[in-house]
């Protein structure tokens, strides 16, 4: 059962409303169009409809008048194009518009057109007054309404291009005034906002009306013409309808961005198969059954479209490219064992300088998995429903002992802790990077701000020179030595996010769409009935494992989303709620959510991207100068601040299973693979101590938490106190550190206690010098090094003081409260939640 037949892409190169496009270029919107329908445009209306005399006679009253010498050339081009027009056949100004043919080929430059009609026969050459003259005086009578060009006429570069600041002043003031004050506090550049209010300009020219009359179809039919007629990234850009929403001059129904309105779904099965190029028409109709089948099994969408691709791309394409007419799914010995020599390989990427044109695929073992599970269902589905699956039964090319994937994981288990062993180092260096550059490009702003244009100015260890070209949006800085201009507005907002970034994956571990979902009530608290201590923690959505957690908030992190809070509100003092893009998923939530990490861009806010998270880490990673062990750039995921949070909490002391709740896993062993350091004869002895305890306590301990034990739970957070600060162990864990607080990593230094830590570094010191003046180093070797750790935690103490200066109000909901008083209510269930993110505290 062969087929080699399939079915092509039909290229659509009509014109249809759009005007002249570029040959080959395929009309996308179209479907776009169907769903947001533009207005259209009548036949006749009042002012196309007026006779030449009463159209002269309506361009003479303000607010067309104008003043100066340009009013009688203004005039004689209304004359001209009139006189130009009647000769043209129809009955209206805009029928005869249109036969003219002025908007046949936009490349043209259509005043030729009226100017070879005035000349009538002579010699005379049309000057550049000429010219002015007739591209004014059609620029009046489109102005007031008469004319209406074609889109595709108004977005090319040689028609003249309609002003919205003139056009403002005659059609619409108000909603020309409104976007233009949104344009204004909107940090974009003057090009981009310049073009945006033409595009603008160009539907309420098109459609008539006034501003407030687009509609959200008129945006996407302006959007398609420019796909097709502009060539310029920026020509084509979609900032007109940010503008447009934020004004609120756009219906109710309009979606909030662009991008909603231009989603068309996730790809269904069908698609995702067609996009593997399958030859073989019953093949892919099998594979396209499979996947339908195991969809009803509750599979997600990420799941679902890389079993397509493994399946249609990875194993069957594969074999059609290298066994043209293949058509069974009954491999000989010979072809599977070539198809499981080829996907051992795969081509290397190209930023990888490796000289070779393939790299080891490492995932090959999960494509075996998932071809044998292919060839396993169909034949079970079989003993079922014969008639449907039995012709598709065949030996498995997959036998048991390829599947052997012991080996595999340990290998990637040892490359894993390799990538950890490597990363670890280096966190220090870049949070130390990341902090400073947080602070120095703020301080270089804030400096620039008070600076007279042209004037130099030190800040953040750089000297610069205001700039003399700014906006009201951003600050720019010249580098005097070398004359390069900075955007000083933009390198601080980098850096904040970064800086923002890099410490919320340091402080909880969280996966990357975590982080991503963490909105404003995500931030909670506790207050404990005794002391009234609050106990911020933060809620972690449900997302891999669809359970949800909750983490106590340290101090830096409190202060890492006081920071962020403080920035993204608006000018009400909410977080602005914005719609995210599940790319696993790949849609859109059905709601907005108060997110947390939001950018501003244009005039609308977006959530911060796992791909823009990626690159801020690249660009602290560059800037901090990190290399590897072989000297190259050090890379880093997300994810690598996950495994590195899982060592250091182990590492420190903290039982396993109370870092896998912090962690979010579901089984202890997925956590105790992401730690690299941990001796595995602890965690084999500590495992096995855990389960002989829970093998011999009797099952009636199982019961809701006393009074007393309740009360230990929370003398717990009383019990911290220590003398230079807090002590951050995890509850129901002894100190690991035999109360040696001075060098603990766990030792939270409070900057209160500042004084009397310098005078421990100052004894230290002495006692340093008297144990040497004795002869003994072993003693000043012990005291050096409780001296470097005091100095650290002094480091420590200068930087939570700085950063609480700067602290601001979160803004806790409402709701949190009722969330208090549930957990104050039902002690067990808190017992459980807050030892969860008892090594947080």
């Amino acid at each position: 059962m062969t087929t080699t037949g399939g079915t092509c892409c039909e290229v659509v190169t009509e014109t249809a409303t759009f005007g002249a496009v570029r040959p080959g270029r395929r009309i996308h919107d179209r479907a776009l169009l169907d769903r947001f329908p533009p207005r259209a445009v009548p036949a006749a209306w009042p002012a196309t409809l007026m006779s030449r005399e009463q159209v002269q006679d309506h361009l003479t009253v303000p607010p067309f008048t104008q003043t100066g010498e340009w009013e009688n050339d203004r005039r004689r081009g209304v004359r001209i194009v009139l006189g130009w027009l009647e000769d043209q056949p129809g009955d209206t100004w805009q029928d005869r518009w249109l036969a003219a043919g002025a908007e046949a080929d936009p490349a043209a430059d259509w005043r030729l057109l009226p100017l070879a009609w005035r000349r009538r026969g002579s010699e005379e050459e049309p000057g550049r007054r000429w010219r002015e003259q007739v591209a004014s005086g059609l620029r009046s009578l489109i102005a007031a309404d008469v004319l209406r060009p074609g889109l595709a006429w108004l977005l090319s570069p040689q028609p003249f291009r309609i002003f919205a600041a003139e056009l403002a002043q005659i059609r619409d003031p108000a909603g020309f005034a409104a976007v233009s004050a949104c344009a204004r506090a909107a940090p974009a550049g003057e090009k981009t906002t310049g073009t945006a209010l033409r595009r603008i300009a160009a539907i309420v020219v098109a459609k008539g009306g006034g501003v407030t009359d687009i509609c959200a179809g008129d945006c996407v039919e302006l959007l398609a013409v420019a796909a097709e007629t502009c060539r310029s990234r920026k020509a084509r850009s979609p900032y007109f309808y940010q503008l447009l929403h934020a004004a609120g001059t756009l219906e109710a129904s309009a979606p909030p961005t662009i991008r909603i309105i231009r989603w068309r779904g996730q790809p269904t099965i069908d698609e995702l198969i067609d996009k593997c190029g399958i030859q073989c028409r019953p093949v892919r109709d099998l594979l396209v059954a499979y996947l339908t089948e195991r969809q009803a099994e509750s599979l997600d969408f990420s799941t679902l479209s890389g079993l397509a691709d493994e399946l249609g791309r990875l194993f069957w394409r594969d074999l059609e490219l290298h066994h043209p007419g293949i058509g069974t799914l009954r491999l000989s010995t010979e072809i599977a064992t070539a198809w499981k020599q080829r996907i051992k390989l795969k081509p290397a990427r190209a930023n990888q300088a490796t000289g070779s044109a393939t790299e080891p695929r490492l995932a090959s073992g999960h494509l075996l998995v998932a071809v044998r599970m292919f060839y396993a269902d169909i034949a079970q589905w079989a003993a079922d429903d014969p008639g449907r699956w039995g012709m598709w039964v065949a030996p498995s090319p997959v036998k048991d002992t390829d599947i052997a994937l012991r080996k595999t994981n340990a290998q990637r288990k040892s490359r894993i802790d390799q990538r950890t062993r490597e990363r670890l180092p280096v966190m220090p260096t870049l949070l130390a990077y990341v902090r400073a550059a947080h602070a120095g490009t703020a301080a270089r702003l804030k400096a620039a701000a008070t600076t007279p244009a042209g004037e130099l100015f030190t800040a953040g260890g750089q000297t610069l020179r205001r700039s003399r070209r700014d906006r009201a949006t951003r600050i720019w800085a010249e580098d005097p030595g070398t004359g390069v201009r900075i955007d000083l507005t933009r390198a601080e907002e980098e850096a904040f996010w970064t800086w923002a970034i890099v410490e919320a994956l340091h402080e909880t571990g969280v996966r990357i769409e975590e982080l991503t979902e963490v909105s404003h009530h995500s931030v909670i608290q506790y207050q404990t009935p005794d002391t009234g201590e609050l106990v911020p923690l933060l809620h972690i959505a449900p997302s891999k494992t669809d359970q949800e957690r909750l983490v106590v908030l340290g101090p830096v992190l409190a202060d890492v989303l006081g920071a962020v809070i403080s920035r993204i509100r608006d000018r009400t003092g909410a977080v602005p709620c914005v719609h995210r893009y599940d790319y696993h998923e790949r849609k859109f939530d059905d709601a907005t959510a108060p997110l947390l990490f939001q950018r501003r861009f244009g005039a609308e806010n977006r959530p911060i991207t796992p791909s823009a998270v990626r690159l801020f880490l690249k660009d602290a990673l560059a800037g901090a100068g990190i290399t590897g062990v072989t000297g190259q750039p050090l890379t880093m995921q997300p994810h690598d601040f996950r495994r590195i949070f899982v060592t250091e909490a182990i590492s420190s002391g903290m039982p396993p299973h109370i870092c896998q709740l912090i962690a979010g896993h579901k089984d202890i062993n997925v956590t105790m693979n992401y730690n690299t350091t941990y001796p595995q004869q602890a965690i084999n002895a500590h495992r096995d101590f855990i389960a002989r305890r829970r093998a011999l306590r009797p099952a009636d301990e199982y019961r809701p938490v006393t009074d007393a034990e309740w009360n230990e739970f929370r003398g717990h957070f009383a019990r911290r106190k220590v003398a230079l600060g807090d002590c951050g162990r995890a509850y129901g864990t002894p100190c690991a550190h035999e109360n040696a607080c001075l060098r603990c990593p766990l030792l939270r230094p409070d900057p209160a206690e500042k004084r009397h830590l310098a005078e421990i570094i100052l004894n230290l010191a002495v006692r340093i010098e008297e144990a040497q003046d004795r002869g003994q180093l072993g003693e000043a070797e012990g005291r050096k090094a409780d001296l470097a750790a005091a100095k650290d935690k002094l480091a420590q103490m200068d930087y939570i003081a700085a950063s609480r200066r700067a602290a601001v109000d979160l803004g806790m909901p409402a709701f949190a409260q009722a969330a208090a008083r549930t957990t104050t209510a039902d002690r067990n269930n808190a017992s459980r939640t807050c030892s969860g993110g008892g090594g947080q505290t």
